[in-house]
């Protein structure tokens, strides 16, 4: 037990993401920190800012004390410049180092200004922009662009803005000598500290009037949803319920055949499904994705995590470590009310299911990004720190809920006898067939989302920061209320059409919106993107993958749920035994 709270405070500590308290005293060192270089259209393929033949500052190198777990994942490389500034101490154009341009370092330069790369720095944790050099094309040739002023603002003793120009471009030419020069320029300002990241956002991008619009169109949509499935289910049910209860209809009748449709398999709707180890699995995880979904949602419209490097990515870790309980609490009791046998087995998958999928997915992908030497690659350092959470806080906290969701919730109390052999399953019409209901319930929830994904994807592939985590809450019950009311009409249809195997049908059916997002993702990379290469093709569909199956995951669960819920209601209201 205490090797867990040890370790519960070591992660506590991790997701902090910097200690420093952002005061300044006249004429104290203010650190210009290099991160990465990298092609403006691959913003995900990034590499050490010294990867190009850039040369660092006179005064000596000191370490990123405050390197993350986050920001490791994140391919955050961020190394002193070498550059002298002093808070609120005003520097003329002075040069700080030189490069001998040889052919080598010639020819890493030409290339990084064909593919338009840039870099990024950062001066009290605000990020500043820059790019490498310009392409002629009257003359083919290449220019470098080797003198960089900044224009801090601050206020009283903080640093509430940064900006950076680049001037003195020089044309490259082998065996030359770049001299690399740099001014400071400080500036009083009236931006009160907690503002200064807003000019990082776009509002007119993320608050556009289609962005308003899509939220009140899902919103009428589960109205429009909500409404029809509460007529439609009631007046039918209603229907049914009235002639099966009928008191003039006697035993023999009934015994005859007058059942009919979604009460002819009430002795078999609730026998236990195949691969019900990996249902109860999915089911756990599902619900360990959604409560870190909200709670980490929450925390960032509180909070703004969004202007921390790697916070969001650390709270998210952290989050998921410590609702390890939740799934095991839920997908242990699921898996005892299906009479599973072999529950460590069933507990030790669904603690290692999402870890180990991501897991593998990402170190795949991380071949590809050790071998491109890119800042992406994920140090061994953090994949031990990722194996010792799993290992040391998200199997024992599993264990834990497992065992609370069995004792608690463990016990079946269906209101059904089930039959000792299963019933066969009539032939139906094509669109009841379990395949057909899956493929096309993730139609409408996908619809529900699908402005909300475009700007997501935009915030993470092109150079946006996402902020409006509002419109995502928003977006996330709204998605919830449709994937229950889609399940619970497909479930009905199957049910009617005599078929009982509503388990895994509604959870695939709620999970088959991963599948319109991964395709989606394909029309986005084609044709809103200018991505290239195998690193970055990789990168992109290998992450897609992951965010459409998690999403699937989730979604699957909110279908699974109020699939479980509606039959046990409408088998509980008719007299069936």
């Amino acid at each position: 037990m205490w090797l867990q709270t040890f370790l519960c405070v070591i992660l506590f500590v991790l997701i902090r993401s910097d200690e420093h308290d952002h005061q300044y005293e006249p004429n104290e060192e203010v650190v210009l920190w290099v991160n990465t270089v990298g092609p403006y259209h691959n913003r995900q393929e990034t590499y050490p800012y010294f990867s190009l033949p850039f040369c660092a500052g006179p005064k000596p190198s000191i370490n990123h004390y405050h390197e993350t777990l986050g920001e490791n994942l994140l391919g955050v490389e961020l190394e002193f410049s070498g550059v002298n500034i002093a808070f609120r101490g005003d520097y003329t154009k002075t040069e700080y180092c030189s490069v001998d341009l040889t052919k080598e370092k010639y020819e890493l330069f030409v290339y990084a200004i064909k593919n338009h790369y840039w870099y990024q720095m950062y001066i009290d944790d605000l990020p500043i922009w820059g790019v490498v050099g310009e392409y002629d094309e009257k003359d083919e040739s290449f220019w470098l662009w080797t003198h960089k002023k900044f224009e801090i603002g601050f206020n009283e003793d903080r640093i509430v803005d940064v900006n950076l120009t680049s001037e003195a471009k020089v044309k490259l030419t082998p065996g030359m000598n770049i001299k690399f020069s740099y001014e400071v320029n400080w500036k009083k300002s009236s931006i009160p500290f907690e503002d200064r990241f807003e000019k990082y956002l776009d509002p007119g991008f993320f608050q556009h009037r289609i962005h308003w619009f899509s939220i009140f169109n899902s919103f009428m949509m589960v109205i429009f949803l909500v409404g029809i499935v509460s007529m439609i289910l009631m007046r039918t049910l209603r229907k049914d319920y009235a002639r099966y209860n009928e008191k003039d209809i006697d035993d023999l009748e009934r015994d005859l055949g007058d059942e009919y449709g979604w009460k002819q398999v009430h002795g078999d709707v609730f026998r236990s499904p195949p691969f019900s180890t990996f249902l109860a699995s999915l089911f756990g995880s599902g619900c360990q994705i959604a409560a870190v979904a909200l709670v980490v949602v929450v925390f960032t419209i509180v909070g703004e995590l969004y202007t921390e490097r790697g916070s969001l990515l650390n709270t998210a870790i952290f989050m998921y470590a410590v609702t390890a309980p939740v799934n095991g609490f839920f997908g242990g009791g699921l898996y005892a009310r299906l009479g599973g046998k072999l529950w460590i087995r069933q507990m030790v998958i669904g603690a290692l299911l999402v870890p180990g999928f991501v897991s593998l997915t990402a170190f795949f992908i991380n071949f590809i990004a050790i071998y491109y030497q890119a800042a992406k690659a994920i140090h061994f350092t953090s994949m031990l720190a990722i194996i010792a959470i799993c290992i040391f806080i998200i199997l024992p906290c599993n264990l834990i809920g497992t065992l609370l969701g069995r004792a608690l919730t463990g016990q079946a109390n269906y209101p059904c006898r089930i039959n000792a052999v299963p019933r066969p399953i009539p032939e139906k019409k094509w669109y009841t067939d379990p395949l057909v209901i899956t493929v096309f319930g993730g139609l409408l929830p996908f619809g529900s989302i699908f402005i909300e994904v475009y700007f997501v994807f935009t915030s993470f592939w092109a150079y946006k920061i996402y902020y409006v985590y509002g419109f995502m809450l928003l977006v996330f019950l709204i998605l919830l209320v449709v994937t229950v009311c889609v399940t619970i009409v497909t479930t009905y249809f199957l049910l009617n059409a005599e078929d009982y195997r509503w388990q895994w049908t509604s959870f695939a059916t709620g999970a088959s919106i991963g599948l319109y997002i991964y395709m989606y993702s394909f029309y986005y990379y084609f044709f809103k993107t200018k991505m290239y290469g195998l690193f970055q093709t990789t990168f992109y569909f290998g992450y897609m993958a992951l965010l459409s199956s998690i999403l699937g995951i989730m979604c699957g669960t909110f279908g699974y749920t109020g699939a479980n819920y509606f039959v046990r209601i409408i088998y509980s209201t008719v007299k069936i035994d």
